[in-house]
């Protein structure tokens, strides 16, 4: 049984896709790399790397992670990485569907009857008293105050359903 060939492309585009894996491993915060379990040896040479501040030598150690990376099994770091970035958009759309929200609740009275159905421990009272003071905010160009409270209000009732 002969040993599959492997071209010097193809195992150079390997290496640079370790260490781009590398690279993102170094944007991310303490917290989530703790959270990702690495290899010690991979884990420190990340730590290194987010110290270093000097463009040369942050590249030779982007290629050192990328070595310490062909020793070990990549899919697991390449799904911790996904599952991160999925969940940057997760929280976008929600963000996004929370403003919209807001949007629609200062901008018609029939959309609180529809946020109350929707989530029935809403507190309509300081909702509608959050509303007026939106639609007076806006109407007299006044910075957005009661606009964030009431953005407050809608996430946290979002929370709690």
């Amino acid at each position: 049984m002969e040993a599959e060939i492997v071209s010097r492309t193809k195992k150079k585009q390997q290496v640079e896709e370790l260490q781009k894996l590398g690279a993102a491993l170094i944007e991310l915060p303490a917290v989530q790399l703790d959270a990702l379990e690495l290899p010690a040896q991979l884990l420190a040479a990340v730590l290194e790397a987010q110290r270093i501040t000097s463009h040369g030598a942050r590249r030779r150690q982007v290629q050192f992670i990328g070595k310490v990376m062909r020793k070990i099994d990549p899919a697991p770091v390449r799904a911790a990485l996904a599952a991160i970035a999925g969940h940057s958009s997760v929280a976008r759309a929600r963000q996004k569907r929370l403003e919209q929200w807001r949007e629609r609740l200062i901008g018609d009275d029939a959309a609180l009857t529809a946020f109350a159905n929707e989530r029935p421990g809403a507190d309509l009272q300081t909702l509608r008293a959050l509303i007026r003071n939106a639609r007076q905010e806006i109407a007299a160009s006044k910075p957005p105050r009661a606009q964030r409270e009431l953005f407050r209000l809608i996430r946290e009732s979002d929370e709690i359903t």
